[in-house]
């Protein structure tokens, strides 16, 4: 018997609509057999988010029958995944929109509820990026004075900000903040060009002990990206290169980076899996570079590292975290870089 999936059934009309849409009738928009596989289940609901407003979407109530299937078809996935980590640098638009504050927090949730094990590693956000707008090579540069301001607002403001948000959001979230201060989990060293960037560094160690604890709790680690010096001294440090050095520390199975792009272009093409070889072809004839060149480096050392795959994604896209993960052919929205 095949199944009907319907304006009516999927509740899309029961929200309250502008005129032009209750006036219509709902009619079929697919009709699915009854072995259909998840590819269809997966254009199907891309049709409708593109078709409908996103925020009408995500209040759609999908009959059971139809959650059912997915999240079965979606157990080979969820199994292969489970009880590895993933770290997440969590930026960009992605920390300005309520809309997609919730998407990944949910995001998030959902994956350890799925017994993944998500680190997530932030920079500053609007809170910071309105405060520093000197530039160079992508980092920011940092006086003393700055950097106190980048401490407060990093660890103080933006880091609680993000595990109040999932500790409160969702039943099953459980956060801890973190700087890279704290347990000595970062020492920092000044960054080459420190005459140039101020007290702007890079992380010379790391010790996964206190994340190891807390993933083997079940908490969601939550870390800012400011450590300091065997002296005490802080920096702030790029948080791409933070995530990519967490996760070559743990060996992680994934790391991904969300960003404001779709993910590595050539030619104006998004390209969606290519190996440490390509990248580096890439980057040498300069198609690379500002603001992607130190994503694409922490990417291609952590594979090189022992990091199975790293990815940069769009973090302007409600749920391309979930997307990334819950893949069934192992590449997502973005690029996803390989040894």
């Amino acid at each position: 018997m095949a199944m009907t999936i319907s304006p009516n059934s999927l509740n899309l009309f029961s929200l309250k609509q502008p005129s032009c849409f209750t006036k219509l009738k709902p009619k079929p928009l697919v009709n699915l057999t009854k072995n259909f596989n998840s590819d269809v289940v997966g254009m199907c609901c891309l049709r409708i988010r593109e078709a409908l407003n996103p925020a009408i979407v995500e209040n759609v109530e999908y009959p059971d029958h139809l959650r059912v299937r997915i999240l079965s078809e979606s157990l080979p996935c969820i199994q292969n995944w489970r009880g590895k980590i993933v770290v997440v640098k969590y930026g960009g638009a992605a920390m300005k929109s309520a809309e997609l504050k919730a998407s990944v927090v949910r995001d998030l949730v959902l994956l350890s509820c799925f017994g993944l094990r998500p680190i997530v590693v932030h920079g500053g956000g609007p809170e910071i990026n309105a405060l520093l707008d000197r530039l160079h090579d992508g980092l920011r540069v940092t006086d003393a004075k700055t950097m106190e301001v980048v401490s407060m607002v990093l660890v103080g403001k933006v880091n609680k900000d993000i595990v109040s948000r999932i500790n409160c959001a969702y039943p099953g979230g459980s956060a801890v903040g973190l700087s890279g201060i704290d347990s000595g989990l970062l020492t920092a060293r000044p960054s080459p060009n420190a005459a140039q960037l101020g007290f702007v560094g890079e992380v010379a160690r790391v010790n996964p002990a206190i994340l190891i604890t807390l993933l083997n709790r079940g908490h969601i680690p939550v870390i800012a990206s400011v450590a300091a010096d065997e002296s005490g001294q802080a920096y702030n440090i790029n948080a791409d290169t933070v995530a990519g050095e967490v996760a070559m520390a743990l060996g992680a199975e994934r790391l991904i980076l969300m960003t404001d792009v779709a993910g590595i272009l050539e030619a104006g093409s998004l390209v969606k899996k290519m190996d440490v070889k390509g990248v580096k072809k890439m980057m040498e004839e300069g198609k690379v570079g500002g603001g992607m060149i130190p994503k694409v480096e922490c990417c291609v050392g952590a594979v090189c590292e022992g990091v199975k795959t790293a990815s940069i994604i769009d973090g302007r896209l409600q749920h391309s975290l979930l997307h990334e993960i819950i893949s069934f052919h192992g590449v997502g929205s973005g690029t996803t870089i390989t040894c």
